[in-house]
């Protein structure tokens, strides 16, 4: 059985919240989504229960407050260690090895939420050279006037030779949680709420060394998606396919079980690799060469190494998939929250496809064969009817991963956040979470396409 199968830790998540709380209560759960605030925005609109803001440019990265950062200009703007603020030991806690590294930090202005929020997800994009790493914290204010500790949101690495890329258990206030990647309010119910943040990054480096962790964006996504078990149907508005690469995650079951039990349990990297070759990435004979050169689709073993959360002990972190997706040179990736259906048309429609977590029994989704508690898949496209094109990793063999899926059943188990589990239980649904990965300098059309589902 895959992890996707499996209860996930968001289940978890909202079972612990629920027992606190009501009994029912999912933790992306709120009274209600609240008005977005007046903005010259051009994708946010009125009602949006979604804030996604993230840094890119030169600007953004002179405005924040540096500690031996300095700001880089040029095509892709960003930040790296000029002169390092200190030296500090850090003891992995997955090998037992303890050394010391050279940092600089870079601290985010104040970016207060249009939606005041009950989730939080940071996502990044960087580049680590052998020898480096960077931590990625947040620390927001409640709308009581309070303010969170700083929590680790993700220490990461491209690679896996420096640091074993981790996310952080057993952070919390009392009033919060961090939930693996997922910053969450602990009873929504309170009326409780993040109304604003700051990110602070730190870029890790051997000391006596030049090299330096390159960061290209930070961002984060909050929301305050409302209680639902069914969300309202939307009018099919296009009909168009993506020609995105199809593989999947069950042909390598039982490989590298040190990745979370195997591929069966791949569901995420799987979809991830299928979005990057879509945009033309491409692993080298060398990158993987440590691959058994019996497996077939061998960059879907290589993705689920280097998503790999050491942590959570699997390979569906959602920031480490879209960190890694930006290793690819010339892409971008984010995890974000959609309003609708209509939104994945826009983006369908400018040539992005998107990977998208959803969780279903059976009898739900027509045509899938299982039910699972959290899985990734990719959508690549509308038919003439308005149904979803997806490219689903949970498929026998790569021709039969493209299927087509119910537009009224699919848009239901992706965007509600309370569902009926097979025991009769109510669980959480994930409330349109989706990764885009998209160039790094996008045309028109697809620039327009991100702004208008708010992302910039």
């Amino acid at each position: 059985m895959s992890r996707a199968r499996q209860p996930s830790r968001r289940t978890v998540l909202a079972v612990a919240v629920a027992a606190a709380v009501t009994g029912t209560a999912a933790p992306a759960a709120a009274a209600g989504p609240r008005p977005a605030a007046d903005t010259d925005d051009p994708g946010r609109t009125q009602g949006r229960p979604i804030d996604y803001h993230a840094w890119t440019t030169y600007r953004d990265w002179r405005c924040g407050t540096a500690q031996g950062t300095r700001a880089v200009s040029g095509r892709r703007p960003g930040v790296v260690i000029g002169a390092p603020a200190g030296r500090t030991d850090y003891t992995d806690p997955h090998t037992g090895t303890t050394a010391t590294w050279e940092y600089a930090t870079w601290t985010s202005p104040v970016h207060r939420l249009t939606v005041p929020a009950t989730e939080v997800v940071a996502s990044w994009n960087a580049d680590t050279p052998d020898g480096t790493w960077l931590q990625v914290e947040l620390h927001g204010t409640y709308s009581d006037g309070t303010e969170t500790p700083w929590y680790v949101m993700g220490r990461w690495a491209a690679g896996d030779q420096d640091i074993k890329r981790t996310s952080v258990d057993d952070q919390t206030d009392g009033k919060s949680t961090i939930w693996t990647d997922t910053f969450a309010v602990d009873d929504a119910s309170t009326g409780l709420r993040l109304t604003s943040y700051r990110l602070r990054l730190t870029l890790y480096r051997r000391p006596g060394t030049r090299l330096t962790p390159t960061v290209w964006r930070l961002g984060a996504m909050g929301s305050d998606i409302p209680d639902r078990f069914t969300v309202p149907a939307s009018t099919p508005g296009l009909a168009q396919e993506l020609a995105v690469p199809r593989y999947s995650q069950e042909i390598h079951k039982g490989q590298y079980p040190e990745y979370d039990n195997g591929g069966e349990a791949w569901c995420s990297p799987t979809s991830s690799q299928m979005i990057i070759e879509y945009w033309g990435g491409r692993l080298t004979p060398e990158q993987l060469s440590w691959v058994d050169p019996s497996y077939a689709d061998p960059q879907v073993c290589h993705a689920a190494r280097f998503t790999y959360d050491h942590q959570y002990q699997g390979c569906g972190n959602w920031p480490f998939n879209a960190a890694y997706a930006a290793t690819f040179g010339g892409l971008q990736g984010v995890v974000t929250r959609l309003a609708s259906l209509t939104d994945l048309e826009t983006l369908i429609a400018a040539g992005i496809p998107a990977i998208t977590s959803q969780s279903f029994r059976k009898e739900e989704l027509t045509g899938a064969g299982y039910g699972t508690s959290g899985h990734l898949m990719t959508v690549i496209g509308f038919t003439a009817e308005g149904d979803v094109i997806a490219n689903d990793p949970a498929s026998p063999n790569d021709e039969a991963v493209r299927r087509v899926y119910k537009r009224r059943e699919w848009e239901n188990i992706w965007l509600r956040t309370k569902r009926y589990n097979a025991s009769g239980k109510v669980v959480s649904g994930t409330g349109g979470v989706c990764y885009l990965y998209f160039p790094a300098h996008p045309t028109p059309h697809q620039r327009k396409a991100l702004a208008a589902v708010g992302v910039h």
